[in-house]
């Protein structure tokens, strides 16, 4: 599949409905990551991820592990399609005649895929962890008060910590485009290695599995090596990740830090809770990525795109 020439419509339709998929089957998985993530010293109410999602069914029902997901879900098909189809265009300019790529033009492929995905990525997660985290506050507020309290810009005594969730439009309102890309930085740091590791491990797993009679890799072979690359890559990143989750996160107890940037968040956290902090949440992060991963690698490798273009007459010509 590596060999065949795929339209960039098919590759954004390959992605995006990747993205779909893949985001409703983990997005659960998510919130409890963001949760745990976002737990400081003094305010910790999740001891795992089995407890997080146990007492967010208990306190906001079903539908409570999936705050955020609309979110989500309206803009992981721009981000996704671009992430995928940004490191085909890559790896194809950096081809030479065909050939199979260096290691360090995989990794260069890879570094303008994670660098494109920003554009989408950065907007996508300030929302989403808004959204997810504000059970976390509302459950601090019930169940520990002395440590919920008023953060700067937060909820305090009885309001509605939902109400205060960074709905899109009123984020937008109260903080302009900008606001939209606080923690740009950060969310740099985490997905141009992210995707630098990801994509060169990927090609190269799946190049092991060889290929069927028809020519393509099983599909079975780009699953797996989508959830290992992307597992591994997950939990490589997952210190920057918790940084830009920190940094991302509006609404906080009154007993938890505010961070100004990525030097002091990181100061913050070694001085207030060790290095150990730094991966809160990879198993669960690790968990989100491996099957998003795998199922985004079959869908594009089977190329539902390209079947699905097939019945516009434009594209049969």
């Amino acid at each position: 599949m590596a060999d065949k020439q795929i339209s960039l419509p098919a590759k954004l339709i390959n992605g995006g409905i990747a993205g779909l998929i893949g985001v409703t089957c983990v997005f659960p998985i998510d919130l409890a990551k963001t949760r745990l993530q976002n737990q400081q010293n003094g305010s910790r109410l999740y001891t795992s991820m089995s407890d997080c999602l146990i007492k967010t069914i208990r306190s906001e029902g079903y539908f409570g592990m999936y705050r955020g997901a609309a979110v989500n879900l309206t803009l992981v098909t721009p981000e996704k399609a671009i992430k995928l189809a940004a490191n085909d265009f890559f790896r194809q300019h950096l081809s030479k005649d065909g050939q199979k790529l260096t290691l360090l033009r995989e990794m260069l492929a890879g570094c303008g895929a994670g660098t494109c995905q920003v554009i989408v990525t950065t907007p996508m997660e300030m929302l989403k962890i808004q959204l997810q985290d504000a059970g976390r506050i509302e459950a601090q507020r019930k169940l520990m008060p002395q440590a919920a309290g008023g953060a700067p810009g937060g909820p305090s005594g009885g309001e509605d910590p939902y109400s205060h969730a960074a709905h899109p439009g009123e984020l937008l309102r109260s903080q302009g485009i900008a606001g939209l890309y606080k923690g740009l930085g950060a969310t740099l740091l985490r997905d141009v290695p992210f995707s630098i590791i990801y994509f060169p491990l990927f090609a190269n797993l799946n190049s092991l599995g060889g290929r069927g009679a028809d020519g393509p890799v099983p599909f079975y072979v780009s699953f797996a090596s989508g959830c290992i690359a992307g597992s591994t890559a997950a939990v490589a990143v997952n210190p920057v990740d918790v940084i830009k989750t920190r940094i991302q996160t509006m609404t906080r107890g009154s007993r938890e830090d505010t961070y100004s940037g990525v030097t002091d968040c990181i100061r913050k956290i070694l001085h207030q809770e060790g290095p150990s902090a730094f991966l809160k949440g990879a198993y669960c992060r690790a968990l989100v990525i491996a099957p998003l991963f795998g199922i985004a690698q079959v869908v594009y490798f089977l190329g539902v795109g390209e079947f699905l273009l097939s019945f516009l007459p434009q594209w049969n010509n």
